[in-house]
């Protein structure tokens, strides 16, 4: 198999070569909390009511934007400069110049690795549908700026 992202830049790749960098991780899908004060964020272990934990599926990917309109859609214009992104995440990684790691699908031929190598966001994350209350989603931080 060809190593389509090795050989074309973000902007080049055809949509369905775009979707395949997808790693299924979900971690972009884990919801961000800002300080009002400094605009610091913080990540926690709610994910979108949308996500399936277990496989990192979203129940409404074509339209998940009008869904849940903070729902940001990653494109090659902003992958680079998402700084919230995880730090593992193929879009990110390759605006960054980076390589693929071993565990990623396109590389291990198998879904499975990203949720072996302890990457995806199964068996940690909670839908936010658990937690009515928004106020208490500050006690889910999982991410803590240094």
């Amino acid at each position: 198999m060809a190593r389509f992202w090795e050989e074309k830049t973000l902007a080049q790749l055809s949509r369905e070569e775009w979707e395949q960098l997808c790693d299924g991780c979900a971690r972009c899908c884990l919801i961000k909390l800002e300080d009002e004060e400094d605009g610091t964020l913080y990540t926690t272990s709610l994910v979108c009511r949308h996500l399936d934990i277990e496989t990192g599926a979203c129940s409404c990917y074509t339209e998940r934007t009008l869904q849940v309109p903070e729902c940001l859609q990653v494109t090659a214009q902003n992958a680079a400069t998402l700084k919230w992104m995880p730090q593992s995440c193929a879009y990110r990684l390759l605006a960054e110049g980076r390589a693929l790691p071993a565990w990623h699908p396109l590389i291990s031929g198998r879904c499975e690795s990203v949720h072996e190598a302890g990457i995806s966001v199964a068996g940690f994350a909670i839908s936010e549908a658990e937690v009515e209350d928004e106020e208490q989603w500050q006690d889910y931080i999982i991410d803590h700026p240094e």
